[in-house]
């Protein structure tokens, strides 16, 4: 539609392409309409009919007491009159667009009047019968004559009719429906019947009452009675069952209108206490190593924030004041000489501390949650001890992209980090097709207000999204778990499992108050861990640590209290705890409390103690040229300022004790990589860490990410079963994306292919059409090459026809050879004996056209078969013609002073038969010169086929040969039943009228076919109304006779004929 389009899209259901592809139509609605000249012409004609009876049952009542009217039941009379003017207006109901009460009412009208009309027809019929029945002597019969009679046949049939109407409309109400499918270009209004079983049952019932009226009518034609109406009954029944037979083919072959309280701050410190360990450890190690920074002794200060702002920024002062008094910036007192900071940045305030000790250009190594800034601004004198956090998120990527997690949610601290990620990392994410479904913080949240926490659980928890990233620290994990928890207890949904991706620093703390701070909701969650390896001496530094032996260290008895949960008798604290005796062993603590193996934070820790001191040690050897000068140096390099670090901190490079090799990129990163951790709860709050996969950012790109899939336990939602975090399913083969307005570009509508298109492949924005020569399978998820089809030779139908036209040719040419033989007998010679040749001759050429319309259309067979069948059915019809005028004119030309004897003979059949025969011919020769049919392959009329058919560019030529033939009829059955009467014994115009009618019958009914089917069908329907139609001729016309010459051959004379009525 514009130009440059990165895709096509499908049109909308109502809308369809045009043809060189460029815009989307509106659909025409259709539906047959009082405006449409078809419409009116069907009002007007139904209106026509209804006014015509209405003239007709006046009549009859006016002249009520006439024999005609009295003798047959006139009540009886009137019931089919009314049934005939309801059924009359019933065709107005199928005008104008469909609505629910029309659809309603169509099929039950349709269905009562008919049936009334058809029970009226048979009670009248059964009446006749009985009456001449009545008559005989001795018979009781005349108890049932009158009322009674007609009320014992038409009651039943019209209560079964209306049982039908009844349970059809109480099971399967019809509805208004648009059907925007079956046309390329239209919409169909029409009324939806859901189930066709009892339009069904319907029809077929109307067919019994019909065939049973018929049967009755035509054992009754001969009583005696003068106003038997059993002969019209026949014929009326028997074009009612013409009209309907050929509605039925119709119907099955045309479309519908042709048819959050915060964890007590003891439980952070025990979290934290291994970090202080990790921290002495190193230090111990340092000064105890002859060869790193040998008679230097290496100190550190600890400080807490608290928290809270105030506590950060005095935590950072007091690093540049002097020991005794809060003097920042000034040097009145003794001072530390402070080289380097190791510091943990878990928030927005703590950040602040960067920017502080950047102005005094003091080395900091920093760690934590906020450490993920990428700002090139940033000062120069801030080292990362663990990687980016950049490359974490990419390691998410790759875990989601590993479990084809893609809609999830991100929740984090703080809004700077939100913003930070939505400008970094979300183009990322959507590069990899990941979209997010909830990005949120909490900074801002009121954690003491139950509606807040409320609000989002049920924003996070209740979301139909199953993976969900958090980005924090310890203290805002304590905060979220206050959230989920109490947000839990103020709904009554059952809580849905989550997948949480937790980012590093980002841990659980074992907490004894179990109704506030449960930890299930994190069962099965994945996490993100710096990578860490166990280090020597490390397990024995932890197992010799007491109370007693580790007087200096001022953390130790708070820790023992919490760890152990026991009171110290020196402490303040709740007595009804058992008493510490300091000998407890740290190995005794389970992991979830105490973890004796180094986490990643302290491994940290760790090794920035050890990049300083390796540093230090560069910068010392540098400024050393001897061991004679070492003395002077020592006090030289007590005077050394912080800044002078840097240039051999961004050199260092080393082996720590487990064999990692230690290093900065030029950009001040460590380069380490990732643990990836499952961490699997239990209901007494205690948890485990299972480590399951590892990421390494270093490592080429399919092996960036290695995990063990089998050895992840999930939330217990997902019944271990890898969970789904997608928005909706991928869509099947058989269907395209169709992205949803205002929702993530992850998030999408799986829409069918359109009518005529395929998909092949999962998740394909659009569908495509097959080639012309193949079509769609039933679920549109292939292409199937189409089957070639045509009536041949070989297949049971074709082999039928041929068998049908062959018999009924030797059937002809034996009445052929009969009537040849018996030449001279009167009942050949009477009637015109050339005619009678010329007519089965006709006749048998006739049930020779069905063979060219079998095989492979050829281009010689396609000229020669609509000529082959207009002559030879004009050559037929116009010596049916002849033959009658004959009759008529023999009877005039037998009055006295007629001059018609002159025209008798053969000059008066040449002067219809060849005039007939040469217009048929003109139209053949016009015809071929103007359109010539030629083979064709037809692909598109049939979904699964290639119909080979002949090809007609003018379907004009074609019913001006159906009209004219049709016209011939109509003019021979006319006259044929305007001379039945006349008084000749060998009168051929009752037979005559019965073929004719006959032969009219079979074509108009494939008229109304031929204007609905296509293709195979088509040629089916052509030769079985060839083979009808002809066979209707040859048995009115010649069995009668045939009848007389074989098996009555006494009756073959003049004499006797005059005497047999026919």
């Amino acid at each position: 539609m514009f130009h440059d389009m990165t895709d096509c899209f499908t049109c909308p259901s109502d809308h369809y392409p045009n043809t060189d592809q460029t815009s989307c139509i509106p659909k025409v609605v259709m539906f047959l309409s009082y405006e449409e000249p078809l419409g009116i012409g069907i009002a007007i004609c139904a209106l026509s009919f209804v006014l015509i009876t209405a003239l007709v049952l006046r009549l009859f009542v006016k002249h009520h007491n006439s024999p005609i009217v009295r003798v047959n039941n006139w009540s009886l009379t009137y019931t089919l009159l009314i049934s005939l003017l309801l059924s009359f207006l019933c065709p107005l109901l199928y005008l104008g667009r469909p609505e629910k009460v029309i659809c309603i009412l169509r099929q039950s009208a349709f269905g009562i009047t008919c049936t009334m009309a058809v029970s009226a027809v048979l009670a009248k019929t059964v009446t006749v019968v009985l009456a001449f029945k009545a008559t005989q002597p001795g018979s009781t019969l005349k108890n049932w004559l009158g009322r009674r009679l007609a009320s014992s046949i038409i009651l039943p049939c019209m209560i079964i009719e209306a049982v039908i109407s009844i349970v059809s409309q109480a099971i399967f109400p019809p509805f208004p429906h648009a059907a925007m499918l079956s046309r390329a270009q239209e919409i169909i209004l029409e009324c939806h019947e859901p189930s066709t079983t009892m339009m069904y049952c319907e029809v077929i019932y109307m067919c019994f009452l019909t065939i049973v009226s018929f049967t009755v009518a035509f054992l009754a034609r001969k009583l005696p009675d003068a106003f038997n109406e059993s002969k019209f009954i026949t014929f009326s029944i028997f074009a009612y069952s013409c009209i309907w037979l050929a509605f039925l083919p119709t119907y099955l072959s045309i479309s519908r209108k042709s048819t959050v309280v915060i964890e007590s701050l003891s439980m952070m410190f025990i979290q934290n206490y291994q970090h202080v360990l990790a921290l002495e450890f190193a230090i111990k190690e340092i000064n105890e190593n002859p060869q790193l920074l040998p008679n230097i002794t290496l100190g550190f200060n600890i400080y807490d924030s608290y928290l809270e702002a105030k506590g950060a920024y005095q935590a950072t002062l007091q690093l540049i004041s002097t020991r005794e008094r809060f003097v920042p910036n000034y040097k009145c007192d003794n001072i530390s000489n402070l080289m380097a900071v190791t510091e943990e940045l878990t928030s927005d305030i703590s950040r602040q501390i960067v920017d502080i000790l950047g102005l005094y250009k003091i080395l900091q190594l920093v760690f934590g949650s906020a450490a993920v800034s990428t700002d090139k601004n940033q000062a120069i004198t801030v080292y990362r001890g663990e990687p980016n956090g950049v490359h974490q998120y990419r390691g998410i990527i790759q875990l989601l992209l590993h479990f084809n997690w893609t809609w999830i949610g991100f929740i984090t601290t703080d809004e700077m980090n939100l913003q930070w990620f939505r400008k970094a990392m979300f183009p990322e994410f959507s590069r990899n097709g990941i979209c997010f479904a909830i990005l949120e913080s909490f900074s801002s949240l009121a954690v003491d207000k139950e509606e807040t926490a409320l609000e989002f659980y049920n924003k996070v928890m209740n979301h139909k999204v199953h993976v969900l990233i958090f980005y924090g620290d310890i203290s805002s994990m304590l905060c979220l778990r206050w959230l989920l928890n109490t947000g839990r207890k103020g709904t009554n949904h059952k809580p849905r499992g989550k997948v949480w991706i937790l980012t590093t620093h980002t841990d659980l703390i074992y907490s004894t108050s179990y109704d506030d701070c449960d930890i299930q909701d994190f069962h099965g969650s994945l996490s993100f861990a710096i990578h860490s390896h166990e280090l020597p001496g490390f397990q024995d530094f932890l197992q010799s640590r007491n109370v007693s032996s580790s007087k200096e260290d001022g953390f130790i008895r708070v820790f023992w209290e919490s760890a152990f949960q026991c009171t110290f008798s020196s402490s303040p604290n709740n007595t009804k705890r058992a008493a510490c005796t300091g000998e407890e062993r740290l190995e005794s603590l389970p992991e979830y409390i105490f973890p004796m193996s180094f986490t990643g934070q302290s491994y940290t820790i760790y090794n920035a103690v050890y990049a300083v001191a390796h540093a230090l040690h560069a910068m010392y050897v540098s400024n050393s040229n001897n061991r004679a000068k070492m003395e002077g140096e020592r006090r030289r390099f007590q005077n050394q300022q912080p800044w002078q670090l840097h240039h051999f901190l961004k050199m260092v490079s080393f082996n720590n004790s487990a064999g990692d090799q230690i290093s900065f990129h030029q950009n001040g990163e460590s380069v380490a990589g990732f643990d990836i951790i499952n961490w699997v709860t239990f209901p007494n709050q205690s948890f485990v860490k299972v480590k399951v996969g590892r990421l390494d950012p270093q490592a080429p790109p399919h092996e960036v990410i290695t995990i063990n899939e089998d050895a992840i336990v999930w939330h217990r939602w997902f019944n271990q079963a890898r969970p789904l975090s997608v928005c909706n399913d991928n869509c099947r083969p058989g269907y395209s994306k169709r992205n949803k307005e205002g929702e993530p570009f992850c998030c999408y509508d799986c829409i069918p292919c359109p009518a005529g298109k395929v998909s092949d492949q999962k998740d394909m924005a659009d569908c495509f059409a097959c080639p012309s020569d193949h079509y769609l399978n039933k679920d549109q998820i292939s292409c199937i090459p189409k089957v070639v089809v045509f009536l041949s030779y070989e297949e049971p139908l074709g082999i039928g026809i041929v068998i049908c036209a062959l018999l009924f040719v030797l059937v002809t040419a034996l009445v052929l050879m009969l009537f040849v033989k018996h030449h001279n007998s009167p009942i050949v010679k009477v009637n015109n004996r050339s005619l009678t040749y010329t007519l089965l001759i006709s006749l048998l050429l006739c049930f020779l056209c069905p063979l060219l319309h079998i095989g492979r259309p050829e281009k010689v067979v396609c000229v020669f078969r609509q000529s082959a069948f207009g002559i030879t059915f004009t050559m037929a019809i116009s010596a049916m013609l002849a033959k009658t005028v004959t009759v008529v004119l023999a009877f005039k030309a037998t009055q006295p002073g007629s001059t018609l004897k002159n025209w008798m003979g053969r000059r008066l059949a040449s002067s219809i038969f060849l005039p007939c025969v040469i217009t048929e011919a003109v139209i053949s020769i016009v015809y071929q010169a103007i359109s010539p049919p030629f083979p064709h392959a037809d692909m598109l009329s049939t979904a699964q086929e290639i119909i080979l058919e002949c090809n007609e560019p003018s379907s004009i030529t074609t019913y001006c040969e159906l009209i004219y033939l049709c016209f011939l009829a109509i003019v021979g059955f006319t006259v044929a039943f305007l001379a039945q009467n006349l008084p000749d014994a060998f009168n051929e115009a009752k037979f005559i009228t019965f073929s004719m009618f006959a032969f009219t019958c079979v074509w108009l009914a494939f008229l109304s076919t031929y204007l609905s089917i296509r293709g195979k069908n088509l040629v089916v329907m052509a030769v079985l109304s060839i083979l009808a139609s002809s066979a209707a001729l040859l048995g009115f016309m010649f069995f009668p006779k045939c009848y007389i010459i074989l098996w009555v051959p006494q009756l073959n004379s003049r004499e006797q004929l005059r005497k047999w009525k026919l």
